[in-house]
């Protein structure tokens, strides 16, 4: 019974529901930092060193999360193909649990054995990095080994290290993602070295940093899910592969659960006949770039703005991996990401920033290069549309089906929503898809079916257009707010002779202070919102959102579809968009592609495809957001 309740206690962290409040356990080592600071002991004192190595520990693994999750470098040498999805994620959100677990130990350590760290208080001493080395080869490489060995155990596999396999794509956070037990064997793997080399007099500041960090780095680079080695290294020297450990070998063990148990060391699985036979080959195979695959959809978006290009996939997958919002704890970091806009306005051309899986179909989002404010710069006009073609042609040459173009990158005054680009290469085989079919389907969809009188700001714009020519057919009172005469008299001739005068020209906002239907397609400041009457509903097709300003009004978010069921491997949130979301231009070059559809959708918006594209959404299992 005892050692049944001690398993059921490492089985779990003891502050798994102090949520957030978890990071107050850290309290006890910051005090003793600070007060060493105080005291003027900033070089000389084991607190400070401590508190920096875990900052320098955390930090570790965020840098190779972000770099293994960059995949304009890193997608041709995936070890395992798939995405990491939001459930592997919210499962590691407490990835860093182990870190105050250390913490922890290492501050009732130094409490208890003071003099014998402070007597370890010099910056270099050789000898300790030796005699760690040793101990490390001889204890810590074969006591991980056998341990491993022992929780993959039938009965200690089900109750500990089950939760650690459950993560089915290897991340540097999934190193992280453990019970207390297979922690505390861990930080005596990982300690041991240290504290023998202190032991015997020869311990050193650099040792205690040099080694944990890594311990760490080793650690996070065989989770990475990205080979780091090239295969000519293994080749020209075959015992290096026995001294350390790739991805691809680690990757093996987390897959199949039966082989490759070491540390780092591949020599104590050859010592123990448990190297897994596709080892090598495998890793001759990712390091060689067989693993890239070919899209069959991209989705060509752009960058927003600068806070909201932290929410990017390699950046904070605890941002990312939700709804966009401003994170003030990451103000600090606008300088970083104001630079990396110089950089790649520089530098940069387009890239792949995420992928997700549908129905065994690759489906990735390319960035272009560019935030929104450039868009709107007349001189970058050019460089802009530039990097667009250059997608859309690098997507014609390597086999994509389909290319959605997001946002402010089919602009009518930028390039006819995709119109120039069809028309300068006429055999693309690529389809360009400009979404906005479905788009209007989905803002039309919204509205009530009693409705019998709309206001549409930005009426005269590609969906202003079609969405007031349709509802003119459904014989609804369409105002259509627009200075142009000649603009709003070319729409209504489009419009059959029989519902023409349902569309009407109104040139100020007080025209639809009797309407409580307002279609927003032009940003709308709260001074105009207030001539809405109570109750109205805003739709919106506008960029960014209007804000919430009238709170005895509702709101209606950016025209969205949520995807499919068997949707695999998503794991990033679109902008403002909930988990599972995208917008309606990005699902609708999902339907062109499901579909089959063999022409370009630029340029103007067909009204009669427009329930076309709706039931064929609808058919591919597409729902309303």
């Amino acid at each position: 019974m005892i050692g049944e309740m001690a398993g059921t206690f490492l089985s779990s962290w003891p502050w798994a529901h102090l949520g957030s409040f978890k990071y107050a356990l850290y309290g006890p080592m910051v005090a003793r930092a600070v007060e060493a600071v105080r005291a003027g002991r900033i070089v000389d004192s084991w607190w400070i060193h401590l508190f920096v190595l875990f900052v320098l520990r955390a930090l570790v693994h965020q840098l190779w999360f972000s770099c293994s999750n960059m995949l304009f470098f890193t997608r041709r040498r995936r070890v395992i193909k798939d995405g990491v999805d939001f459930k592997q994620i919210d499962n590691e959100w407490d990835w860093d649990n182990f870190l105050i677990m250390q913490a922890l130990l290492a501050t009732a350590t130094i409490s208890t054995l003071e003099s014998l760290m402070e007597a370890s208080m010099v910056f270099l001493e050789w000898r300790g990095f030796i005699i760690a080395l040793v101990i490390h080869i001889g204890f810590s490489e074969p006591f991980f080994y056998w341990a491993h060995r022992w929780f993959h155990k039938p009965s200690l596999f089900s109750l500990y290290h089950s939760l650690h396999h459950s993560s089915p794509v290897p991340q540097p956070y999934t190193a992280g993602f453990a019970t207390p037990l297979e922690h505390l064997v861990q930080a005596v793997a990982m300690t041991a070295p240290v504290f023998g080399a202190i032991l015997m007099g020869c311990g050193s500041i650099a040792l205690v940093y040099s080694h944990i960090l890594l311990f760490d780095n080793l650690r996070c680079m065989g989770y990475a899910n990205v080979e780091v080695f090239d295969h000519e290294l293994f080749e020209s020297f075959p015992l290096v592969r026995y001294l350390i450990y790739t991805p691809s070998y680690y990757s093996l063990h987390h897959t199949e659960k039966n082989s490759n148990f070491c540390l780092f060391m591949p020599l104590f699985d050859a010592i123990g006949g448990t190297i897994n036979p596709k080892s090598w080959e495998l890793q001759r195979e990712i390091s060689s770039g067989k693993n890239d695959q070919v899209p069959d959809f991209v989705f060509l978006a752009h960058v927003v703005d600068l806070v909201s290009s932290m929410h990017v996939a390699f950046a904070f997958r605890s941002v990312s991996s939700k709804p966009w919002t401003t994170h003030f704890i990451l103000l600090p970091l606008l300088p970083i990401a104001f630079a990396f806009m110089v950089l790649m306005w520089c530098l940069s051309k387009t890239f792949t920033v995420s992928f997700y899986y549908l129905r065994g179909r690759l489906h990735q989002t390319w960035a272009v290069p560019r935030y929104g404010f450039h868009y709107f710069l007349p001189f970058a006009k050019d460089g802009i549309n530039h990097q667009i073609e250059l997608a859309i042609l690098r997507a014609n040459k390597i086999g994509v089906k389909v290319i959605s173009l997001a946002a402010l990158n089919k602009n009518e005054a930028l390039n006819g929503g995709g119109l120039l680009f069809v028309h300068k290469h006429p055999d693309l085989r690529v389809r360009v898809v400009h979404g906005n079919t479905l788009t209007a389907a989905v803002i039309l969809n919204e509205i009530q079916r009693n409705v019998k009188e709309v206001f549409i700001t930005g009426a005269t714009s590609k969906l202003g257009r079609v969405i007031a020519l349709y509802l003119c057919r459904k014989k609804i009172r369409v105002m259509m707010l627009t200075l142009s005469t000649e603009r709003f008299r070319k729409i209504k001739n489009e419009a059959p002779q029989e519902f023409q005068d349902y569309l009407v020209q109104v040139t100020k906002y007080q025209a639809a202070q009797n309407c409580q239907t307002w279609i927003v397609g032009k940003w709308l400041s709260p001074r105009e919102q207030q001539w809405a009457p109570s109750g109205t509903h805003f739709h919106q097709f506008v960029v960014p959102p209007i804000i919430r300003f009238r709170r005895d009004c509702t709101y209606g978010n950016l025209a969205a579809m949520r995807l499919p069921k068997d949707v695999q491997g998503l794991g990033t949130c679109e902008y403002t968009l909930e988990r599972g979301v995208v917008h309606a231009c990005h699902a609708g070059g999902i339907v062109h592609f499901l579909e089959g559809w063999t022409h370009h959708e630029v340029g103007a918006i067909n009204v009669d495809q427009i329930d076309v594209v709706w039931k064929a959404a609808l058919k591919h299992g597409l729902t309303p957001a």
